[in-house]
């Protein structure tokens, strides 16, 4: 199948499923070279169009939620304090799929988080962050060491904080805010 009508198959479903939401009149675009790059990564690495479909949903899912979000390959998208890696569905393990064969490792210097859903979250600058993390999952503070990242909630007040260099688990449900340095 090629990747235009496998992305056309992909639109259809969306507008099948967004279609009382959205206006009435039908849409012409054509999918952009990105999309369909896009679209090979995800068949390269194995997914099915419906997985394919379903991933490009919660990436957009993210795009619409933070405007200075950008995909930068099928399911890695950059953010204002670094990049987020969404889980890739029927895998177990979340890998970036333009590099499908390097596991994901958190840098010197980066905070990393993973959620109950396996998203992977990597923040490398500083600065006040809406967190949209949910479920039980891990941390591992791998910046300067004596650098403290703070957690807080929905109304700002501080949640938990810890110092660099550790990593445990943590509960990410109630978390809506980080700043990890």
């Amino acid at each position: 199948m090629s990747a235009r009508k496998t992305l056309a198959i992909l639109a259809a479903s969306a507008a099948l499923v967004a279609g009382p939401v959205l206006s009435a009149q039908a849409s012409t675009a054509t999918p952009t070279d990105q999309q369909i790059a896009y679209a090979e990564q995800a068949r390269a690495a194995g997914l099915t169009d419906r997985q394919a479909g379903q991933l490009q949903r919660e990436v957009d899912a993210v795009l619409a939620k933070d405007p200075q979000a950008r995909q930068v390959s099928a399911n890695k998208l950059t953010t204002a304090g670094g990049s987020m890696t969404l889980a890739v569905p029927g895998r177990t393990e979340t890998r970036d799929l333009a590099s499908p064969d390097t596991a994901l490792a958190c840098n010197h210097g980066h905070l990393c988080i993973t959620d109950g859903r396996g998203v992977n979250y990597d923040y490398y600058r500083c600065g006040y962050y809406d967190f949209g993390g949910i479920g039980d999952g891990t941390f591992n503070n791998n910046q300067t060491s004596g650098t403290r990242a703070r957690f807080y909630n929905l109304d700002g007040s501080e949640r938990w904080s810890n110092v660099a260099k550790d990593t445990g688990t943590a509960s990410w449900t109630p978390v809506h805010h980080i700043r990890p340095c």
